[in-house]
């Protein structure tokens, strides 16, 4: 396969990504102005890389179909959202824009900006009990793992570090990030391999891909907007140091796939993001 051949494979995956997302919270109660709220931020683009990312690891784990991963890929994107919401506030990092849209607090008020935020938490452990064909046991595992990565030993621990001035040199740093980004990430693959019942041994090398993709991709991030007033890798390491990681990094995770079949979409998609200028 060519680069032409794998980015139709991920935009079929972002596509049925999109879809499924888009027929979420589509009624209109008394409450319709949440979903509205809800709605904004959820379908405002993005790379979707952590829903591509399990529905490869569903496909590469042996599910028959990797449709049937979408209920999870989507919890996942559900609970990332939510956070993006809640990371946007004025109590948090005040942003005003994302993706070069107003901020959902901006546009609808802190209060139901929070509201859209709980929900959507909520909601992602939803579509994981009613995703369809898929095992009890795999959506206990599903949802331990989603809440292990998100919750106050993962992503929210990251962003209290965050907040706290955490991560003043390398390692401190790289706690951080290895818990407000990698994790989910890292969930990511989780709920690929739970959706299609994979072996220990597969879960285990596709979890290591996405641990090193996911600090390599928060180093290219802090290359492209070293702007921040506040230590970023580029600072801590120096341009050429954050770049020689980013190609370090993306090495390690392509070294956790050898010998795994059908897995050259895993080992572009890592060159594709360490090489990105957006």
């Amino acid at each position: 396969m060519d680069d032409r051949a794998f980015s139709a494979r991920y935009e079929a995956y972002r596509a049925a990504v999109e879809g499924y997302l888009n027929g979420l919270f589509t009624a209109e109660p008394p409450w319709k102005s949440l979903y509205e709220a809800m709605r904004y931020s959820l379908l405002s683009g993005g790379k979707r890389v952590r829903p591509v990312l399990t529905l490869e690891c569903a496909r590469l784990g042996g599910l028959a179909d990797w449709r049937g991963a979408l209920p999870f890929a989507c919890a996942l994107e559900l609970v990332h959202t939510y956070s993006l919401i809640h990371d946007d506030l004025p109590c948090m990092d005040d942003d005003a824009t994302r993706r070069g849209k107003p901020t959902n607090h901006v546009v609808y008020g802190t209060a139901l900006a929070t509201l859209a935020g709980d929900a959507l938490q909520a909601e992602a452990y939803r579509l994981i009990a009613d995703a369809p064909h898929i095992s009890d046991a795999a959506k206990t595992t599903a949802t331990r793992a989603l809440a292990r990565a998100s919750g106050a030993d993962g992503m929210v621990a990251g962003q209290a570090l965050d907040l706290a001035g955490y991560g003043h040199d390398r390692a401190t740093l790289s706690e951080l990030c290895a818990k407000k980004t990698g994790a989910m990430l890292r969930a990511a693959a989780e709920l690929g391999c739970a959706a299609a019942g994979a072996p220990e041994a597969l879960t285990a090398a596709l979890c290591a891909y996405a641990a090193h993709l996911g600090l390599a991709f928060q180093l290219r991030d802090d290359l492209l907007d070293a702007g921040e007033d506040k230590p970023t890798f580029v600072s801590i390491l120096g341009a050429d140091g954050c770049a020689s990681e980013v190609a370090r990094l993306t090495d390690a995770a392509v070294a956790t796939l050898n010998g795994i079949d059908g897995s050259e979409l895993l080992v572009w998609l890592a060159q594709t993001l360490a090489a990105r200028e957006s």
